[in-house]
């Protein structure tokens, strides 16, 4: 097992920006650390029970992809569409805001994450499978993959707070940059980024 590629492939899809990463990021400068964190552990649980349903189940799976990936790619899309309009609209100015950054929208955003679907779905048949199968071993790489995700989340939510202040003082732009964002991940989930370019 190529344990270098492994750990390259899990740290860019997991510190990369994407829609979770982007959302977190808003969360810090709109809501403040404490909302993010709830946010961090919806989204870590659920992409650890991902990690684990893909360790056990890859090979009924596999026959069923097509179909599973076309889904969440519509549901995913439009969620992150959803997501960028209450971030786009946010008005912090108003002492009671409604939050979109919850501990259960961190856990239903994974499952609907076509990102973190699809890597769930490849990092074991590519990296770990073909050398392990002991449930045991698999236990211990979901442990370990849920681990680099949850320190990719944390940093978000540390840069979110180094910048909060700069964040604060240009709010509206970057309310609107970080929605910005979210369309580009829907568009390029959705696969509409794919059509554009031929």
């Amino acid at each position: 097992m190529n344990y270098t590629s492994f750990l390259i492939y899990c740290v860019i899809i997991t510190f990369t920006p994407g829609p979770t990463n982007i959302v977190i990021l808003s969360t810090v400068h709109n809501s403040g650390i404490k909302q993010a964190v709830k946010y961090t552990y919806g989204a870590t649980i659920a992409f650890g029970a991902l990690l684990g349903i893909s360790a056990m189940l890859n090979t009924m799976l596999v026959a069923v992809i097509p179909k599973i990936l076309i889904i969440m790619q519509i549901i995913g899309s439009l969620y992150i569409l959803y997501l960028a309009y209450q971030i786009f609209k946010r008005d912090t100015s108003r002492a009671t805001v409604r939050q979109v950054a919850t501990f259960r929208s961190g856990l239903i955003m994974q499952f609907v994450n076509p990102k973190v679907v699809l890597f769930t779905m490849t990092v074991f048949p590519s990296f770990i499978l073909p050398y392990h199968s002991e449930p045991f071993v698999l236990a211990m790489y979901v442990a370990l993959i849920t681990a680099i995700g949850f320190l990719a989340f944390v940093t978000w939510v540390f840069f979110g707070a180094v910048l909060k202040d700069y964040l604060l003082k240009y709010q509206r732009p970057a309310n609107i940059c970080m929605s910005l964002f979210l369309v580009y991940s829907a568009i390029m989930i959705s696969g509409l980024g794919e059509i554009m370019r031929r």
